[in-house]
């Protein structure tokens, strides 16, 4: 088992904003706008350039998510056995090498097979990469921390799409890829450059080592290897959650193109970034102070009446409406939800925690973007928002009767 030690003047240091945790969020940002960018421009690229069907764009959408899907419960097992440093360079490596393989995807097979291996390192990385920032945050600031960190997640929806389309503008598929593989490696060499080491374990972890080995020789393997089962109500929550987001991120262009208001579009996505933006040194500094639920409790009505407002869109002024209330209510709920996630459980078994709450998280956005498509097409996009903002409003009563006790217990 291998932990994560932090350099000395982060150890002692009260500062949020050190050198190691800028580093994570640098990391995470350009990880991620170039995962937006490419989820927006993939479809398109196979269309018009591989010549395949909407059906084929879609499967390469989904081979990558099934993927993650797959491996992320093996992902907390994979860092305890390879160790926190190995598992993040290592991970982030190989996705590295494998977004080099876009530039060799001439045929619709090549890219569908780099799609569906991207996805692997894609679940471990993104597994690890948050506990490894969770260590450079102090104590008593780690719903503000994490708040940030997450953040720099909702800011890349806005830049990666941003700058897909802009390179589009003015050049091809080709070189838009070459611009998004300079992207994740110099993601890369911030993650080089956060002082990672591995710790000496202490007496009272290697007791945990010891009774987990003990345990996986009684029972060769288990679920306890792979399930963190402290993560699981507040995972559920986030499946939910992200049930009813996956109405913006896969449909609100769709949407919006159906009431000529396409042109607006990237204006939501800002508006959407701008809001979280503007509540979030409120939304962390409350959560340390006043605990989980006071921030997520409004947030969640937020959300909701975001979802609502999208509902009746006559024009673009309620489009973007509809991105402040979203804004702060999703952007809120989410980093609050990982910081949960990570507090239900000790250290060593964070690893563990995130896996079981992004498999519970992913399997919500890709249930989402099916189910509701159907509903779309069956029932109109109006009702289908609506039925969103009252899952929304249901996740916050199942919020209420299984997560909120346990926050309070432990407070």
């Amino acid at each position: 088992m291998s932990n994560v030690v932090l350099p000395p003047e982060t150890v002692i240091s009260d500062r949020l904003w050190n050198r190691s945790f800028i580093l994570c969020v640098l990391n995470n940002l350009f990880l991620f706008t170039y995962y937006f960018a490419f989820l927006t421009i993939l479809p398109v690229y196979i269309m018009k350039s591989l010549g395949g069907s909407v059906k084929e764009a879609g499967l390469a959408l989904t081979l990558f998510l099934i993927s993650s899907i797959a491996i992320r419960p093996f992902s907390g097992l994979i860092i305890q056995k390879l160790g926190t440093k190995l598992s993040f360079r290592g991970s982030e490596l190989l996705f590295v090498l494998f977004a080099f393989g876009y530039l060799f995807a001439d045929q619709l097979w090549i890219l569908l097979l780099v799609r569906f291996i991207h996805g692997i390192w894609f679940s471990v990385l993104t597994t690890v990469a948050v506990p490894v920032a969770n260590e450079f945050i102090p104590e008593h600031r780690k719903g503000e921390g994490m708040g940030y960190y997450v953040m720099s997640t909702n800011l890349a929806v806005v830049f990666g799409p941003f700058i897909a389309l802009i390179v589009l503008q003015y050049s091809d598929f080709m070189t838009l890829f070459q611009v998004l593989t300079a992207i994740v490696c110099v993601g890369f060499i911030f993650c080089l450059m956060i002082p990672m080491r591995n710790a000496q374990i202490t007496s009272t972890e290697k007791k945990l080592v010891h009774e987990v080995q003990s345990s996986t020789q009684k029972t060769a393997f288990s679920l306890h290897d792979i399930w963190e089962l402290k993560a699981v109500p507040i995972g559920l929550v986030a499946l939910l959650t992200a049930f009813s987001y996956s109405s913006i991120m896969s449909f609100i262009t769709a949407y919006a193109e159906s009431k000529q208001l396409f042109t607006y579009v990237s204006l939501f996505f800002i508006i959407f970034a701008i809001s979280m933006i503007v509540v979030r040194p409120w939304v962390g500094k409350w959560f340390d102070r006043k605990g989980a639920s006071s921030v997520i409790y409004p947030s969640f009505i937020f959300f909701a009446i975001g979802l609502v407002i999208v509902s009746f869109m006559p024009n673009q002024w309620i489009l973007w409406l509809s991105a402040v209330f979203i804004g702060i209510g999703y952007g809120s709920l989410f980093p609050c939800f990982q910081t949960v996630a990570i507090q239900s459980v000790p250290k060593e078994r964070m690893g563990h925690a995130i896996a079981t709450f992004f498999t519970l998280f992913d399997f919500g956005m890709a249930m989402g973007s099916v189910i509701i498509g159907v509903l779309i097409a069956q029932f109109g996009y109006s009702p289908t928002y609506l039925l969103c903002a009252l899952i929304t409003v249901l996740t916050l009563f199942f919020y209420q009767a299984k997560v909120a006790p346990q926050l309070a217990l432990r407070q």
